[in-house]
Parts: C-alpha cells; sequence; structure tokens
C-alpha cells in the first residue's frame, strides 16, 4: 500500500524538499499551504491554520500516516507569535481525523529553542555549546514551546507518535520565504558584482572567527522521514546539522569565489545586510527585467533580517547530533557543496543571473 504524508507548509525551504523525497520513495503526498504551490506530485491543500472551523472542514477527508509541520508565520512579538504559531499546531492537529492506524507527527523547530526567540537571541543565561537535545528549555517565552506543547498535548489525546526536529540556519530553495540565507546571499554578491561594492561580511567577529554548523534542507528531509518510519526516534526530540563544522572566515572565500568576487578584508564592524540592501530594490528589478530572471521583487527572494540575526550572534554555536547518531541516522552534507547546489539551482530557475 501506499504511504500516505500530509506536509504542511509545503511551498517553503523544508516543506518542498520534504515532499520531493516524500514522492521519491512513492507516498501520496498532500501539501499545505496558505497559497498552495504547483508542485509536480503534490496534491495541493489550501487552508488558513488560524482559522480552527475552515481547517476542520479542509481536513476532514484525509487520514495520513504522516503529517510534517514545517511553516511558521512571524508575528511582530514574541507573545504574538506564540499566541499564532501555538494556535496553527493546534488547529492543525485538532481539525485532522482521529487517526484510524499509526499515525506519526514530525515538528520542524530549530536552535531558538536553545537560543532565545528574536527578542532574547543569543542574550542572557545560554546552555553550554555544543548544544545537546537534553538541555532543555530555556526560563523565557518562545513559540517553539508553545509548538511543542500543543504537540505534546494532542498526541497524548490521539494517540499518534512524534518528533521534534530543531535544524540550524537552513539552505534550500523557496520563494517568499522568512528565512531564507542561502538566497539571501546569492542575491547579495549578485548586487555586489553588479556594483563592485565589496562582499563584506556583515556578521559579527564572534561569528567570522568562530565554529558553526548549518542544514541543508535534503539533510532536514532524509531526517524527517528517518524519525518517521524508525521506532526507536518516536516520541524523540533531535537536532539536526550536516555533519560538518566550518568558520565563515573559510566560507565567505568559498561562496565569493563562486561568484567570481574577491572576499573583502574582516574588519571587526558589524555591516547588517537589512542596511546595505535597503535602497537595492530598484536596482534588483532593473537587473532582473535586463536577464529575464523570474522574481523581479527583492523582498521575496531575500531575508536580511535573518541572516543578520544568524551572522550576528555574539557566541559560538555548534550543534551535537549524538542522540541521532546513536539510533542509525547517518547522513551527512559538506555545507560548502550545499550553498554551491543551491546557487545552481537558482540560476537554472532563473532566480540570479
Amino acid at each position: 500500500m501506499t504511504k500516505t504524508a500530509l506536509v504542511v507548509g509545503a511551498s517553503g525551504i523544508v516543506g518542498s524538499a520534504t515532499a520531493d523525497l516524500l514522492i521519491a520513495r512513492r507516498w501520496a503526498v498532500y501539501g499545505l499551504a496558505r497559497r498552495p504551490s504547483r508542485q509536480s506530485g503534490v496534491r495541493p491543500v489550501t487552508a488558513d491554520l488560524q482559522d480552527p472551523r475552515a481547517t476542520a472542514d479542509t481536513l476532514r477527508d484525509l487520514d495520513p500516516d504522516a503529517v510534517f509541520i514545517t511553516t511558521w508565520l512571524r508575528q511582530d512579538s514574541e507573545a504574538e507569535n506564540i499566541r499564532v504559531n501555538g494556535a496553527m499546531v493546534r488547529n492543525l492537529l485538532d481539525g485532522l481525523p482521529r487517526p484510524t492506524g499509526p499515525r506519526h507527527v514530525a515538528l520542524v523547530t530549530g536552535l531558538k529553542h536553545y537560543l532565545g526567540p528574536f527578542e532574547a537571541y543569543g542574550k542572557g543565561s545560554l546552555p553550554q555549546t555544543p548544544f545537546r537535545e537534553e538541555q532543555g528549555r530555556l526560563d523565557v517565552e518562545n513559540f517553539y514551546y508553545a509548538q511543542e506543547d500543543a504537540l505534546f498535548a494532542a498526541a497524548e489525546r490521539d494517540g499518534f507518535t512524534w518528533s521534534v526536529h530543531r535544524p540550524h540556519t537552513v539552505i534550500g530553495l523557496a520563494v517568499g520565504n522568512a528565512m531564507n540565507m542561502g538566497t539571501t546571499l546569492a542575491v547579495y554578491a549578485t548586487l555586489c558584482r553588479e556594483t563592485g561594492r565589496p562582499f563584506v561580511f556583515p556578521g559579527s567577529a564572534a561569528q567570522w572567527a568562530g565554529l558553526t554548523d548549518m542544514t541543508d534542507a535534503g539533510q532536514l528531509a532524509d531526517h524527517l522521514l528517518w524519525a518517521a518510519e524508525t521506532p526507536a526516534a518516536h516520541d524523540e526530540a533531535f537536532n539536526v546539522v550536516n555533519g560538518d563544522v566550518f568558520r565563515w572566515q573559510w566560507m565567505w572565500s568559498r561562496i565569493a569565489d563562486w561568484f567570481g568576487l574577491e572576499a573583502a578584508p574582516f574588519d571587526g564592524v558589524v555591516r547588517p545586510l537589512e542596511r546595505q540592501m535597503a535602497e537595492d530594490a530598484p536596482l534588483w528589478h532593473r537587473i532582473a527585467a535586463r536577464e529575464g530572471l523570474i522574481e523581479p521583487d527583492l523582498g521575496r527572494l531575500a531575508s536580511p533580517w535573518h541572516t543578520d540575526a544568524d551572522l550576528g550572534r555574539p557566541i559560538e554555536v555548534v550543534t551535537d547530533m549524538s542522540k541521532s547518531r546513536r539510533l542509525g541516522f547517518n547522513g551527512y552534507r559538506p555545507t560548502d557543496d550545499a550553498f554551491f547546489a543551491l546557487f545552481e539551482r537558482l540560476r537554472q530557475e532563473r532566480l540570479i543571473p
């Protein structure tokens, strides 16, 4: 029998990669989004998860073997993030009919579980790195915790198994995504090449010189499916990264070389991309028209605020994956290869010249 999956946030970086993997493994895939994309092989489901009644009406005939929750909505405050994103998970799981057989629900959150929400990002008393799952929650309000609590309550009520997945910054392809470092850096490099501006690392000295890691969307998709299909991974929370570590002082030159640029020397001054790219929307529109690109709206490609948050952190961030390794997950993706593969896809899709 063909297994059935519901991918929530199927048009995003993680959701689209997960849907592609499931289709390749011959799952029947339903993709839920407010504005579903026309992804090959995905059966679109249109729903606004902030509307519980409409969500239940939309989902009443679905009985998926697995549900992958890969979406969130950014709000103006953490209190609103908690209210909105907690309710979205709750409305989704309340709206699905109770499972008639085994069901697994996977929730994607991230390292803000350890670093704190955007309002208190990387501040206060933080757990020691590398981050490990047993370090638990910070004593601050965090919408990731609200999402988890909604998941745990529904699992206890309905009897499904669950997993929580905490990637570091995700590298992958999506347009209109709120957290998209890979495409943001590709656009920034393109603008620097166009204007002759120096390709300057925008972040902190701690990130420039310290160790870090990242998560390729394909690696995360592999991890999601592994957890769904591995009984020993059920009812567990996991970190998930590529498996390598690097310093940005090395990676920045690698990215510069790919775009035919010379990396500017780092002088220790933080130069946020949000400020550097603030006036670049008209220029990007002109580049898109000249080069025949399919997305002329800079705001739908780049998310400088999120890239600045990651690259501006004052601490070194490394993530431990021993828990997954002990249970048999051995996926590995070199992070520079992940960036280069994304850049190639962006060119193939006519998103950058």
